[in-house]
Parts: structure tokens; C-alpha cells; sequence
């Protein structure tokens, strides 16, 4: 088969990867791709958005399967486009990926057919959003209803945080038209788990579990970033857990989009807090999560083109999802001043120490080759250096060792990721 991933992050790496692993791969093109990719598959200057060039290059090139990684082409509908020149796409149509591309959509599904989530009001002009703040419950969530690159979401512990983060949002747009709308959510504590899941409209397959580490700095401290790290499986998503999941959640929402005339092909991550009062689920995502794709693929033992296929095809129930029994950390290697602002182009050194180590992975998110073929840090997320292990102990462990074979000016992680393994588990 010849392949087309669409993206140029991390996760995109982290598909690639799989990918290339699979028999049925003849050929393997990533548009536009970055310079860890192109170790694994032709990349092609053809940007995410593009859709037209992506179909024509498809076209032109036999592709017989599209991939679409990220979440801003599927909410503006690339998989709609690509098939409408005929293309065979993985990833939900822009009815489905609705699910992610506004909050409000995802809170009112939840509150109709019943999905534990926490409780909310949405708004559309500031004035009554700051009405609202002055009686509601401190602390509070604000939320951007459209994407905005993970960074959307506003954890306010005072009234005067909050109405700081309705003028944010709303009044200086600091997300552009994510913010013309907002909800605002009730305060919800306790153990945040990503789960992933593969759906083909009617059937959902659970992955493994993983958990994020989303704030920049150690001790959760800082900025709101895209993921500073994860860690998979998660020791607090017990069987219970598991088990109230699959019955008042994952197959629920599978339903309620397939009752609402928007059935889901893809991936469905569900972002969970285990609260007191059971499982909430805190967001949904339309795609591969990232960092969490990082530590998730590298655990899973199936051909993952079977999987796609079986999604599209509507046959996952033949599927069985296989997973190693191991764990896997990853901690991101970015560039300091992330998220905010940060400097680009440093050479990054010591790559070539941890190629083809058993165990090892680097993928790479914001990387590009110089004009001497060389590799520099072109974003504010630059590696995600992968590690596995019999235990999630071990796994971080050498995780953190392999970060020291690699170098670049700039170079900012935390140095916390999974440290509640140690702590609480």
C-alpha cells in the first residue's frame, strides 16, 4: 500500500513509525512532515490545511490510504474533501470531529443522552459570562469552545482570575474565534487519565491508558502547554474504573453521535478525572492525542493499518486490540520561554547515541533540517524522547537517562514527569 500521514508533530512521528512497521506498506509520504519523519517516510511540502494539493498529490501518487493527524484539518473537514476526490481517509468526517472542535457541542451530547461530566453554562457574549462568575462557585473552569491548541482551558482560583479569563478569551481574543464562545464548568479535582480509543462508527476498541503532565513547569506550575509529557498504562485507571468507563461512557458516546447523524470513524481520546464521585469525562478529543501517542504505539502490538482499515471498513468488532505488557514515559525536550515565546534553529546533537536502541525512541515534534542537512529545533515542542521498561519505575528511569544524550541550546523539560508513580501508586 502506498500511505499518506498528514501532519508534522510528534504524534504524526509516532504514527509514521507504526506505520512503517506494517507489511502492507509499500510506500509511506507525510505532508508536510519534519526532520524525524523523514527517516521513515518522503515528506512532502504540502502544508495541513492545503487540501486540494493534499487530494491532487494523492491522486497523482496511487495513494491508497490518507491518514489525518491533527485536530485543525479534521474540524475543518479534510477527511469530507479527500474523499470527495475519491480518496479512502482515516479520521472523522467534520460533522464527527465536532466532538472536539466545539465544547459546547461536546457538554450539551453529554448532558442529553447522559455522559458523566461536570456540570456547566455556556455563553457567547462577556458581559453575561461575567454576570455568571459574580455567584458561581470559585475556583471555576473557562474553556474556549473552539480549538486552540490545547492551550484553551482557564483554571481560575479567584473571581478576579476568572474575570481576567473572560476578557483573555472573550474581549482580547488571545485565541482568536475559539473564544467567541465559552464554558464555563464547575471545579472538578482528582486524577486526570487519557484513554484512547479506536472507533468505526458503531464499535469502540479501548487502547491503553496514558496520563499527561499539560502545565510547563515541575509541580504542575506554569503555563498551560500542548503536553510537557505522559506516561502509560496509568496505575489509577483501575478495572472498576475501566469497567464504569465502557458502560456509562466510551460505548454512550459512540451511540449518541451515531443517534445525533454524525457517526465517528476514527480516534476518540477521552480526557477523564477520576473524581470522588466516579469518572467525569473532562474533554474529548478527535484524534490521536499528543504526547500521549508517543507512549501508547510503542506498547501496541497490532498492525496498525489493519486497525485503520477495520475502522473505515466498519469491521473493528473482528479487531483484538493486543497491548505489551509493559509501560512507556515520555518527556519533552522544548525550547525555553515555551509556550509563550522561544527562539528557533539551534543544532540539536547526540540523536545518532539512541538510534536503534533497543527500548528507545525519539520522536520528533518541532525539528527541521538546516541548508547543510544538519537537524535544528524549529518549535516550542521540539523532541519527545520515549522510553520503555518492565515497570513504570524502570521505564522512567531510562526515559530520563536517555534525555541526557541529547543536546541543543534553549533545551527546557521538566524533570516530574510520572513522579506521582513513585509518590502515590
Amino acid at each position: 500500500m502506498k500511505i499518506l500521514i498528514v501532519g508534522s508533530g510528534g504524534r504524526e512521528h509516532a504514527i509514521a513509525w507504526k506505520v512503517a512497521q506494517s507489511p502492507k506498506t509499500e510506500e509511506l509520504y507525510c505532508a508536510p512532515g519534519n526532520a524525524g519523519i523523514a527517516e521513515c517516510a518522503k515528506c512532502v511540502d504540502i502544508g495541513v490545511m492545503e487540501f486540494d494539493k493534499l487530494a491532487d498529490f494523492a491522486q497523482e501518487n496511487k495513494i491508497d490510504l490518507v491518514i489525518v493527524g491533527p485536530d485543525d484539518p479534521l474540524a475543518a473537514g479534510a477527511v469530507d474533501a479527500l474523499e470527495a476526490r475519491g480518496l479512502r481517509v482515516f479520521g472523522p468526517r467534520k460533522n464527527a470531529a465536532i466532538l472536539e472542535g466545539s465544547k459546547a457541542f461536546a457538554k450539551d451530547l453529554m448532558k442529553k443522552y447522559q455522559i458523566p461530566t461536570a456540570a456547566y453554562e455556556t455563553f457567547d457574549s462577556p458581559e453575561a459570562a461575567l454576570a455568571y462568575i459574580e455567584t458561581a462557585p470559585i475556583p471555576i473552569v473557562l474553556k474556549a469552545d473552539g480549538l486552540a491548541l490545547g492551550k484553551g482551558v482557564l483554571i481560575c482560583k479567584t473571581r478576579e482570575e476568572a474575570r481576567e479569563g473572560v476578557k483573555t478569551l472573550m474581549m482580547d481574543r488571545q485565541f482568536g474565534s475559539a473564544g467567541d464562545k465559552i464554558v464555563i464548568e464547575e471545579f472538578m479535582t482528582g486524577r486526570e487519565v487519557s484513554v484512547l480509543s479506536f472507533v468505526d462508527g458503531d464499535t469502540i476498541k479501548i487502547m491503553t491508558s496514558a496520563q499527561d503532565h499539560k502545565r510547563a513547569g515541575d509541580g504542575d506550575t506554569g503555563l498551560n502547554t500542548g503536553g510537557m509529557g505522559t506516561f502509560s498504562p496509568s496505575p489509577f485507571y483501575t478495572e472498576a474504573i475501566d469497567a464504569f468507563c465502557r458502560e456509562h461512557i466510551y460505548q454512550k458516546t459512540v451511540d449518541a453521535m451515531k443517534a445525533e447523524g454524525r457517526p465517528f470513524k476514527g480516534v476518540i481520546f477521552f480526557g477523564l478525572m477520576l473524581t470522588e464521585k466516579g469518572p467525569r469525562v473532562l474533554e474529548y478529543n478527535a484524534r490521536f492525542g499528543d504526547p500521549e501517542t508517543q507512549v501508547v504505539l510503542p506498547r501496541m502490538k497490532n498492525d496498525i493499518v489493519d486497525v485503520f482499515e477495520a475502522c473505515i471498513d466498519g469491521t473493528l468488532d473482528q479487531i483484538d486490540l493486543e497491548f505489551e505488557d509493559n509501560a512507556a514515559v515520555c518527556v519533552v525536550l522544548a525550547s525555553e520561554g515555551y509556550p509563550v515565546k522561544y527562539e528557533k534553529g539551534y543544532p540539536i546533537k547526540g540523536l545518532e547515541k539512541l538510534k536503534g536502541k533497543d527500548g528507545y525512541y525519539v520522536f520528533h515534534a518541532g525539528t527541521k533540517f538546516d541548508k547543510d542537512g544538519g537537524i535544528v529545533t524549529n518549535g516550542g515542542r521540539v523532541l519527545g524522547v520515549t522510553a520503555t521498561g518492565k515497570t513504570l519505575q524502570e521505564a522512567r528511569a531510562n526515559a530520563y537517562a536517555a534525555t541526557e544524550y541529547i543536546e541543543f541550546d534553549n533545551k527546557y523539560m521538566r524533570h516530574d514527569i510520572g513522579k506521582a508513580i513513585d509518590e502515590e501508586a
